[in-house]
């Protein structure tokens, strides 16, 4: 882990949804506790359903933890802020903006005076490689442009965290891909802190500088992964380094979905007992 003073610190965090029975109800995750540091790019995985997303809905105070508390320097989330950006799967751009609109819309938000919305959204475009696209609209760009239009617009108003939720998880192959590379590029070039969320080994380990590897649910911290490769080689993903950290989350993930898919099975076996 980075030695930096850390930025977002989960402590113990529960979330629980009321069901149709009061006394029995459903926990998503379960005393959770993790430090990120700032500037670190930590990936999140987990089987289907072990709270991923909720995790990331708490950390955005898009709801509150049942029991625990998290903070981001040393203050407690208690809600939505300026203080972090949220990039989710969908794309969520306002159809009838162009590009530079959109990304201007936050800024608008915060009440900046137009010439320097229109300086900071041009900033952002350039940084996502988009410029000679800003007068595009949604739907006239592919789906790789419009989630790089997603994350100029989370990153425009300067947050402290960016927290993505399976961003790149509808794209084809190769723009996911690609798309994975100027995100990298984009927090060397930032220094942000990334908390993102994915179902995919060989993009948690090519991404993250740590990977936490959840348990099924309720959604525990099984272990946090160090990635320690070498990302200067030619084809980072080929090399007997990145072979062996994908065998181990794998290793680690594989136990967890089939223990999920176990408690599935007996829960169908005693709904029809």
């Amino acid at each position: 882990m980075s030695t930096n003073t850390a930025k977002l610190v989960l402590d113990g965090v529960t979330k629980q949804f009321a069901t149709r029975s009061d006394s029995d109800p459903f926990t998503a995750v379960d005393d959770i506790s993790l430090e990120v540091a700032s500037g670190e790019f930590l990936v999140l995985v987990g089987p289907s359903g072990c709270g991923k997303s909720t995790l990331l809905d708490l950390l955005g105070g898009l709801t509150e933890p049942t029991s625990g508390r998290i903070l981001l320097d040393g203050t407690p989330i208690t809600g939505p802020g300026l203080d972090r950006g949220i990039v989710f799967q969908q794309y969520a751009l306002l159809p009838w903006r162009t590009a530079r609109h959109n990304i201007e819309f936050e800024l608008e938000a915060k009440g900046l005076p137009k010439k320097e919305r229109r300086e900071v959204a041009q900033r952002y475009l350039e940084l996502v490689g988009l410029d000679s696209f800003a007068e595009h609209y949604p739907h006239e760009l592919s789906g790789g442009m419009k989630q790089r239009v997603a994350i100029a617009r989370s990153l425009a108003f300067d947050p402290e965290v960016l927290l993505m939720d399976e961003p790149f998880a509808a794209l084809d192959a190769q723009t996911r891909e690609s798309l994975q590379d100027e995100l990298l590029r984009i927090w060397k070039a930032t220094g942000k802190t990334i908390v993102f969320i994915t179902h995919g080994i060989d993009e948690a380990i090519y991404l993250g500088q740590r990977v936490a590897v959840l348990t099924s649910r309720p959604g525990r911290i099984k272990t946090v992964v160090d990635v320690a490769i070498d990302r200067s080689v030619a084809d980072v993903r080929s090399s007997a380094q990145f072979r062996s950290l994908r065998h181990h989350v794998w290793t680690l993930l594989h136990g967890e979905v089939e223990r999920a898919r176990s408690t599935e099975l007996e829960s169908a076996g005693a709904s029809h007992g």
